[in-house]
């Protein structure tokens, strides 16, 4: 019996892991290495680690739009998701605020490749 708890566990965990690896295999968060890190430490846009969970424009980027800054929402799987399709919409309709801007282009990552982006955004 322990066997075979130790075999499904077992088949569970690299079930999790294959998710993580068939997204970094199809390489969508590529397009997020040219403006972020993986690390805490900012490039040209705030470091990525520890993203999800946390509260939008509370990073310690110093340059985040107005919009970010003054951001009362946090990063979670359905924001992320929107975030990744089309950042200029998403900000305005998570602020409520039809002329609110991000200085995030658009990444049109929607859909699978949207999900495999916020699938790997929670491993860091």
């Amino acid at each position: 019996m322990k066997k075979i708890l130790m075999i499904v566990a077992l088949a569970a965990f690299m079930m999790s892991g294959l998710v993580v690896t068939e997204a970094l295999a199809a390489n969508p968060a590529k397009k997020c290495k040219t403006c972020h890190n993986f690390t805490a430490k900012h490039k040209v846009g705030p470091g990525l680690a520890g993203v999800f969970g946390r509260e939008a424009g509370k990073s310690g980027f110093k340059k985040h739009s107005k919009a970010l800054k003054s951001a009362n929402w946090v990063w979670d799987e359905a924001h992320l998701l929107k975030w990744v399709c089309n950042s200029k919409e998403a900000i305005k309709e998570f602020t409520g605020n039809p002329k609110a801007r991000t200085k995030m282009p658009p990444q049109k990552m929607c859909g699978e490749k949207g999900k495999a982006v916020v699938a790997f955004l929670k491993t860091l």
